[in-house]
């Protein structure tokens, strides 16, 4: 077998570029992958690549197959979309949490709704605020509701489900999303739901994306289907290829988890449009494979561009570039950072349909990615830990009839501040804890707020604070969204973050039916619960809660952490 060159080129689609320690490092890299057999042992689900023992690895292989199967159900969904627009059906709610939700939010945001197809809102937020905004806003007569979970358990999936269900008594309102023989599909035979769309069992929930849990949403609001898994195929089949040179899930793999072997840890995701939104459904992907056992690649996305002078050697830019439509200014920052030292791997696609074709590659990159670091990428060790912990508060809530926490270590206007002690004010809190982020290291703002262009916009205005003035990588995520996504990186992997949780209040009064608590409750008891399986680990946190408008909330925290850089 003839085995690649020590200076082996990425393969077409894919550009490079390398100091000459991380390109050495790349190469030997990519070697060595192609000497291991990875790629034909990756085809023939060879656990060992990633464990000693089968469990959680050889039954969550099956995305390597999917977009071959889901081929075979374009008709039957088809014909299930024309059933439902002849019904009068308009919109469309996504009830799920993080692999059921991100992957239907990128396909909106990418396509958006064909003419005469449902419209669709994706619904993974506990905040009460959101939940009733949905009910207000849509018309619910006209609307079906998609209640999607892998195990059919998911909390918060069944808490939207009750909530809906309880204003709308017509099972032909909802479907279901779910692998076989779970609870979610009992429910849905027992209460009459349209249909219910079985997945595979052998797909994790964030390698889902091409399987009915992405697919279904998507021909609602009338993707092009076989377009999307032709491009998912074409990949597929050049995957299969034992050498590194014409393999791109491969090289993507190999080169990203040595990089990140090396220092180089913080996978910073530049997309272009149509596929902007990309970082939403990618970063779970990153985050939950790889951030375990004390190591794990940290996936920054949406952070805005900066001045290379800002970033420390920890980063790699993951540029998705659209080569149909160039954005030249995007394309002189990124060869502005490749100048000056930072690895840039640009990955090129032409059109929308082309979200396929990254679905299956960076799934594919990131199974590689584990490989390298010598970890199991389909197992999540710690997710279970910040349940339990909300499940103990909500507990302690229902029999004490309070919250067990801590009084307020600052109080300034609408906005208290724990686990501060000693600190007098706002900026001193927030000034001690941005003082402990720094090079090497990420910032981590956890937002269990209504999402919004407002919160966005103060939310951005934090990171870029926080970047310039410590040259740190920084993300954001809304909760309870990102304890099913970056969750499991924050408390698995590698101790580097620094965490900011705020929180604001909801409106009380929104009711779970069947449970004896309401959506503010089940949001507040998430939010202690992650905090608490932070503090366990003794990382840096602190916890600010907006009493007031949380948009005016967070520009306050904004501008403050500004004046304090």
């Amino acid at each position: 077998m003839k085995h690649p060159s020590r200076n082996t080129a990425p393969p077409p689609g894919i550009h490079v570029r390398l100091g000459d320690p991380d390109a050495n490092a790349v190469a030997d890299r990519l070697v060595w992958v192609h000497e291991h057999d990875v790629a034909e042992r990756v085809w023939r689900r060879d656990y060992t690549l990633w464990g000693s023992e089968p469990n959680e690895i050889s039954d969550r292989l099956g995305w390597l197959t999917v977009a071959d199967h889901m081929r075979a159900q374009l008709g039957e969904l088809s014909s299930f979309v024309a059933e439902v627009r002849a019904e009068g059906y308009t919109h469309a709610v996504l009830l799920g949490m993080g692999g059921s939700s991100l992957a239907p939010e990128v396909l909106r945001l990418t396509f958006g709704s064909a003419p005469d197809h449902l419209e669709l809102r994706v619904l993974d937020s506990t905040h009460p605020d959101v939940v009733t905004a949905v009910a207000d806003e849509l018309p619910l007569a006209q609307t079906l509701f998609i209640v999607s979970s892998k195990s059919g358990g998911t909390l918060e999936t069944r808490s939207f489900y009750a909530y809906f269900r309880d204003k709308i008594d017509d099972g032909a309102h909802f479907i279901a999303i779910t692998d076989p023989d779970t609870s979610l599909a009992d429910l849905a035979a027992k209460e009459g739901f349209r249909r219910t769309f079985q997945a595979d069992p052998e797909i994790g929930g964030r390698y889902s994306a091409l399987s009915p849990f992405g697919m279904v949403p998507a021909a609602l609001i009338g993707v092009d289907l076989g377009s999307l898994l032709s491009k998912a195929e074409a990949v597929e089949k050049e995957s299969t290829s034992a050498t590194p040179e014409t393999n791109p899930g491969l090289w993507l793999g190999a080169a990203v988890g040595e990089l990140a072997r090396r220092g180089r840890n913080k996978l910073t995701f530049v997309v272009s449009e149509p596929i902007d939104s990309f970082g939403l459904w990618v970063e779970q992907l990153v985050a939950e494979s790889t951030g375990k056992n004390g190591t794990g690649i940290i996936p920054v996305a949406d952070e805005p561009l900066g001045a290379p002078d800002l970033y420390s050697e920890d980063r790699v830019f993951a540029y998705l570039r659209n080569t149909s439509a160039p954005d030249r200014e995007l394309d002189e920052r990124l060869d502005a950072l490749a100048g000056a030292g930072h690895p840039v791997i640009t990955v090129d696609f032409s059109e929308p349909s082309d979200l396929g074709a990254q679905f299956f590659l960076w799934e594919l990159a990131v199974a590689v990615s584990g490989v390298v670091l010598q970890i199991n990428a389909f197992d999540q060790p710690n997710v279970q830990e910040a349940k339990d912990l909300a499940a103990e508060t909500i507990e302690t809530y229902l029999s004490k009839g309070r919250w067990s926490e801590e009084e307020a270590d600052v109080v300034q206007g609408q906005i208290e501040v724990f686990g501060a002690p000693g600190a007098s004010s706002l900026d001193e809190a927030l000034g001690a804890l941005v003082g402990k982020a720094g090079p090497g290291g990420y910032f981590a703002i956890m937002a269990y707020v209504p999402p919004s262009a407002g919160a966005d916009a103060a939310l951005t205005s934090i990171r870029n604070s926080v970047r310039d003035a410590r040259k740190s990588a920084t993300t954001v995520g809304y909760g309870p969204r990102f304890l099913h996504s970056t969750g499991q990186l924050h408390k698995g992997g590698p101790g580097e973050g620094v965490f900011l949780q705020i929180e604001s209040a909801g409106g009380e009064g929104v009711e779970i039916p069947h449970a004896p608590y309401g959506f503010d409750a089940l949001l507040h008891a998430q939010a202690l619960g992650d905090l608490e399986a932070l503090r366990s680990r003794d990382l840096p946190v602190l916890r600010v809660h907006i009493k007031g408008d949380p948009v005016g909330g967070l520009e306050t925290i904004a501008q403050e952490i500004a004046r304090i850089t």
